[in-house]
């Protein structure tokens, strides 16, 4: 638990190749949504800054890592279709976080392949719901690549400015990673508490 905690020693531990792996995994497998994403990529672009291996390998391999993830979830949607909202629920699968990242997917259109990037659980899942959906290829496959673009750019161009910014700036890595995924989170958690306060 302690390496999804802090994302310096997950990196340390899995290297370089192992960030390519878990964002692939993160992009587009139903059980890696558990993987933390944003803390990785910024931390990625911490120890960049430092010298532990390059900024222009770290964004080219993520960026092509969550392309490739989300093309796959995408596929995977497209071929499990609807059977995916009567799978039974498991320690890798929650149904409550494909019907939640379902109705982001309804409530953006096409444009939530972007913006899900930025939302937990939710980026796991839009691919493959535009799968399910049947979402033109065409159209995803360009959304796919802008929101893995932006995405990477700049969780890993935040960590290398502030890296390059700030000494032995990798021992503030966890505090800050902590603060993006609370970031990340707020907006599930603000739409939790209006969800509880009409309820009530």
């Amino acid at each position: 638990m302690e390496y999804l905690l802090d994302p310096l020693i997950l990196i340390q531990t899995i290297g370089l190749i192992g960030v390519f792996i878990v964002v692939f995994v993160e992009s587009g497998l139903f059980f890696g949504f558990f993987f933390p994403g944003d803390s990785l990529l910024f931390t990625a672009g911490l120890l960049a800054s430092q010298g532990y291996f390059s900024i222009a390998a770290l964004m080219i391999g993520c960026a092509l890592a969550a392309i490739l993830g989300g093309l796959l979830g995408y596929e995977f949607g497209k071929r499990v279709g609807p059977t995916l909202f009567s799978r039974e629920d498991s320690f890798f699968f929650h149904r409550k976080h494909v019907v939640s990242a379902n109705l982001f997917y309804e409530r953006h259109g096409k444009k939530a392949i972007i913006l899900a990037r930025f939302v937990p659980i939710a980026r796991t899942f839009a691919p493959i719901l535009g799968g399910v959906g049947k979402m033109h290829y065409r159209d995803f496959f360009l959304f796919n690549i802008i929101g893995a673009v932006i995405w990477v750019l700049l969780l890993c161009g935040f960590g290398y400015y502030l890296g390059a910014l700030v000494p032995n700036a990798e021992q503030y890595a966890l505090p800050i990673a902590l603060a993006i995924i609370f970031v990340s989170f707020l907006p599930s958690i603000i739409k939790m508490i209006r969800t509880r306060v009409n309820r009530s």
